[in-house]
């Protein structure tokens, strides 16, 4: 027997024998055999499409998850297609145990709208519980009504971390079914103190995903996390895996080296000095306010690099004919011939739309949802042939037509690394491979005491760096790119 927690009902599952009947299954997942695939109000309950199989690596991940007593984190990159590894599971789980909820957590709206998509894929009517609470809070309580007074089968519920947090969705979470399941999108999200104490302790049933799910210079949150939800499940399923096995395209990849100006460079270095002193005191930086605003500061001072927009523009002058296009933007500022600061986002479309005549749009966390998908499908048509966007494209969006990207501006951390690039290499019927430019700054002259700080954090970026040209179809050439980086800074152990 599998005792949830004291504030939770007990579920006696056999967890060896569902694992074991899942193997069995001849089919993606057990299936009577005059089961009908189709999409009925009165039939709304998880069933997997009979046009999706799931690949081996995927049915290793759902065999795993129940083996592990129904919880667990899956780390896999991404287009490795954990969405459907999710509702798989949820589909077996009704099958095996009568599951009652599906609670699907994400972290932006526009993955709410995604996952609702996906949801219908598995003949899933979801509430789309978000933004204006009258939209969703009487639906989610009547439906929840007749879940515990069995008048109604399933129910399906998707939300986002904000409305998570609410008083009133919180206030619905009581009458959740012992038999729900719990899935965290972007999980790495939820390890934060607040909504970490806002997940559910009366749902047993949980899943997390995420192509990188340790916290960024957070380690209490990230065994917070992995204490909620569980352990990370094999297999895990990296970059390389994920190209090998056809989840993403091949790809180009060409490093530009760009230097900081004077003033940029003076400003570098006080910071990685104080970055330094900060350090010293403490790692960990969630317990260090500090050295978070530092290191964020230094992040934007590189990103907003004024030398970028040159580079960009030189760049561009030769690819003006090329179409989807995606240009990843800071969110700090740069300084315009006027000396005024203004958002790199809007001079680098300035320079895209009205000095080089190329089409595109700004797409960022405030364009509203309609304009969004409008955007997407005038960027698939070609109609638009760029989308400029800051980080609202970082996680779960899918625009598999993106056949290039110019990466303007990254954070340290190593997630935005990741997902980035695996944003761009989503498969697409008219991608054989993707281009990616990716501008990396030179960091300028430091003195002795400076410079020891500065190289212990490029040895980690720089790494990343490495790892993704070795990965590249034009490897060679992208290694030689960053091999004078690497011999500047006598960095070749890398």
């Amino acid at each position: 027997m599998y005792f949830l927690n004291k504030t939770e009902e007990n579920l006696d599952i056999n967890w060896d024998k569902i694992a074991q009947e899942y193997l069995k299954s001849k089919t993606v997942l057990k299936v009577s055999e005059n089961q009908v695939f189709y999409h009925t109000k009165k039939e709304n309950y998880p069933q997997i499409p009979a046009n999706i199989q799931l690949r081996d690596y995927q049915k290793t991940a759902v065999v795993n998850w129940l083996k592990n007593k129904g919880r667990g984190t899956l780390k896999m990159a991404t287009g490795s297609g954990k969405t459907i590894i999710g509702l798989a599971i949820a589909s077996e789980l009704y099958q095996q145990i009568e599951l009652k909820v599906l609670l699907i957590i994400c972290p932006f709206r526009h993955l709410v709208t995604q996952w609702g998509r996906e949801c219908e894929k598995f003949n899933l009517q979801a509430i789309l519980a978000f933004e204006n609470v009258n939209n969703w809070h009487d639906n989610l309580s009547t439906q929840l009504y007749n879940i515990r007074s069995n008048q109604q089968k399933f129910l399906t519920v998707i939300t986002t971390n904000s409305t998570l947090i609410s008083d009133s969705f919180q206030s619905q979470l009581k009458f959740f079914p012992a038999k729900s399941l719990i899935i965290g999108d972007e999980a790495h999200n939820l390890g934060s103190p607040r909504l970490e104490a806002s997940l559910p302790r009366n749902i047993g049933l949980r899943l997390a995903l995420s192509a990188t799910p340790e916290r960024y210079f957070d380690e209490e949150g990230t065994d917070n996390l992995f204490q909620y939800f569980g352990d990370i499940l094999q297999p895990e399923f990296t970059l390389a895996d994920a190209i090998n096995k056809g989840a993403l395209v091949h790809y180009l990849y060409y490093p530009i080296l760009v230097n900081l100006t004077q003033g940029e460079s003076y400003n570098y270095a006080k910071l990685t000095q104080k970055i330094g002193w900060a350090l010293n005191k403490s790692t960990k930086l969630e317990n260090n306010d500090n050295l978070t605003s530092l290191l964020m500061k230094r992040a934007r001072l590189i990103g907003a690099a004024h030398n970028k927009l040159e580079v960009l523009k030189e760049l561009m002058e030769t690819r003006l004919n090329t179409s989807h296009t995606l240009f990843y933007c800071g969110d700090g500022n740069v300084a315009g011939e006027d000396t005024a600061y203004k958002r790199q986002i809007t001079e680098v479309t300035r320079i895209l739309g009205k000095e080089l005549g190329y089409r595109v749009n700004i797409y960022t966390a405030e364009t509203n949802l309609n304009e969004r998908e409008n955007m997407r499908i005038q960027f698939e048509n070609g109609d638009l042939q760029g989308l400029v966007a800051i980080r609202c494209l970082d996680e779960g969006i899918d625009i598999p037509a993106i056949k290039n990207a110019v990466i303007l501006a990254s954070t340290g951390n190593p997630r935005q690394f990741i997902q980035r690039r695996g944003r761009i290499l989503r498969p697409h019927p008219d991608k054989n491979r993707a281009t990616l430019f990716d501008m990396i700054v030179m960091p300028p002259e430091l003195d002795r005491d400076t410079w020891q700080i500065e190289k212990n954090l490029l040895k980690k970026e720089l790494k990343r760096f490495v790892e993704f040209a070795d990965l590249a179809d034009n490897a060679g050439e992208a290694r030689i790119k960053l091999l004078s980086f690497q011999e500047k800074y006598n960095l070749l152990d890398i």
